[in-house]
C-alpha cells in the first residue's frame, strides 16, 4: 500500500505540474498579449528579459507544486502508517 501511495503522489504531482504549466502559459498570454517564450518559435523573436521573466515565473510555480505534492504524499504515508498501527 505504501508503494501505491507513492505512485499516487507521483501521478498527482505530474497532473498538478501539467495544470500549473497551462495556468502559467495562460496567465502569461493574457497579461502580455503574446505567446510564452518556449524557444520553438523561430518566427517570433523573444527578448532576453521576456525569456528570463517567464523562466523565473515558470520555475517558481513548478517548485511550489513539487513541494506541495511531496508534503501531501508524506502526510498520506504518515496517516496510512498510523491507521495500520491502530488496527
Amino acid at each position: 500500500m505504501n508503494l501505491f501511495i507513492k505512485l499516487l503522489g507521483t501521478a498527482i504531482s505530474l497532473g498538478a505540474g501539467f495544470v500549473g504549466t497551462k495556468m502559467v502559459n495562460t496567465v502569461w498570454e493574457k497579461s502580455t498579449g503574446r505567446k510564452p517564450p518556449t524557444g520553438r518559435d523561430e518566427d517570433t523573436p523573444t527578448s532576453l528579459r521576456s525569456a528570463l521573466t517567464f523562466a523565473l515565473i515558470s520555475a517558481s510555480v513548478s517548485t511550489i507544486i513539487q513541494v506541495l505534492a511531496n508534503r501531501g504524499t508524506q502526510r498520506a504515508i504518515t496517516r496510512f502508517a498510523k491507521s495500520q498501527d491502530i488496527v
